[in-house]
């Protein structure tokens, strides 16, 4: 859906490209995070990678409330050429992109429950936290906490693709980052694939939270089965 190429609407006769599918999940998944309280306000943003280049949030736009006309498209050079002002985050999300050839939508979100356990203290920096579940080691996998910076500080950016470099050459690729006091960035190769890793890493971080911390992870030999039977990257 995030390829720009041409194709033949047959609910209208007209012509249809990828980017207007990419607006149109844009718009459905910041209305589903809005309704269902993963993000508030104007918190938070939404990219999608096209052939060409980038879509993204405005910045300061309620993620609730997006219109996909007035969404920022930038070249691939980043250069804005059509919307409104792009979200202040548009550096991290490319690199992102530039970091994992395979990641085609980013998300991230002001959650409650992970801004929380930043809060209160993570698991470990490389490991925000413990594997508690078989879905978590499946789905998300290792997710590093990133130190705190201003929202909008390309330092973000050099932090995070070093985090994405270095868990690759390990042979255990992320989906995940957390900020510190800012939430999780999640990316994937659609929209489906990262909004899926976002529920996950928020559920664990509510689960680990509201059982005190105390919950023993998944012993190493069932951590060992996930990866034989599901291809786990843990």
């Amino acid at each position: 859906m995030t390829q720009d190429r041409e194709t033949q609407d047959p609910g209208t006769g007209g012509i249809a490209t990828a980017a207007d599918g990419a607006r149109a999940e844009i718009v459905r998944i910041g209305t589903s995070l809005f309704a269902r309280g993963y993000v508030h306000a104007s918190a938070g943003n939404i990219s999608a990678k096209l052939d060409d280049g980038h879509l993204i949030t405005p910045t300061d736009a309620a993620l609730g409330f997006l219109d996909a006309g007035r969404l920022a498209r930038v070249d691939g050079d980043g250069e804005q050429i059509a919307g409104d002002r792009a979200s202040k985050t548009l550096t991290l999300h490319r690199r992102i992109y530039a970091a994992d050839p395979t990641a085609r939508f980013v998300i991230h979100t002001h959650s409650t429950h992970l801004v929380a356990l930043t809060l209160a203290g993570v698991w470990q920096q490389d490991d925000v936290l413990p594997p508690l579940t078989p879905y978590y080691v499946m789905k998300v996998g290792h997710v590093p906490l990133v130190p705190y910076h201003r929202p909008g500080d390309p330092r973000v950016a050099d932090l995070v693709t070093e985090r994405i470099n270095s868990r690759a050459a390990n042979g255990t690729p992320i989906r995940a980052v957390l900020l510190d006091r800012l939430g999780p960035v999640v990316w994937g190769p659609d929209a489906a694939s990262a909004l899926a890793v976002l529920e996950e890493l928020e559920e664990t971080a509510r689960l680990w939270l509201t059982t005190g911390r105390r919950s023993e992870p998944l012993a190493d030999d069932a951590i060992a089965e996930l990866r034989t039977a599901f291809g786990a990257s843990w």
